[in-house]
């Protein structure tokens, strides 16, 4: 049993796929807090900040700790989560078309082991349909999701190229922690 130091409901759903025991519980750090606008920097930082967090609230007595972040950069720029639906929308146009890449951290520590990696899976799109996006946007589904993009949903008929895992796109380098545990 491992405690996920996440909110996401997708990096539950990646545990529980691959039959990993977790229990959940995220933290409140700020990650507006950060200054730096390197993506690779910015992810490390922002799991580093998380899991500072949450090992000071329940440390690694009773279980193993689990936290993760993820970014989205394109053309060198950092992409987060959409602000609102103009954000959201700048983003997709962005990546439409475009090579994106997905950077995630992730930070597991037990009693024994330690491991702190930066994966990064990158995908080169075909140009999004506007009807398509449109739709997507209306869903509200873009929301919540670095650089507004959901590989396993939306993004997934416009994938042209993909270079790395789905897990770490979608969150959590699940291969890499299992192969690890």
């Amino acid at each position: 049993m491992i405690r996920l130091g996440s909110n996401s409901p997708t990096r539950a759903l990646i545990l529980r796929n691959f039959e990993i025991d977790f229990i959940q519980n995220g933290g409140e750090f700020d990650e507006d807090s950060i200054q730096t606008t390197n993506p690779k920097s910015f992810c490390y930082d922002a799991t580093k900040g998380k899991f500072d967090e949450l090992y000071k609230k329940y440390g690694i007595e009773d279980m193993p700790l689990l936290v993760a972040d993820s970014v989205v950069t394109c053309d060198g720029k950092l992409l987060r989560k959409a602000k609102n639906l103009d954000d959201a929308r700048n983003m997709l146009e962005l990546q439409s078309g475009n090579k994106t890449s997905v950077i995630t951290c992730m930070i597991y520590k037990s009693k024994e082991k330690e491991l702190i990696d930066i994966s990064i899976t990158t995908y080169e799109f075909l140009p999004f349909s506007k009807k398509h996006m449109q739709e997507y946007l209306n869903s509200g589904e873009c929301f919540g999701k670095a650089g507004a993009i959901m590989v396993e949903g939306f993004c997934k008929p416009y994938i042209k190229n993909v270079k790395g895992y789905e897990s770490t796109a979608m969150g959590l380098c699940v291969e890499k922690l299992s192969f690890f545990l």
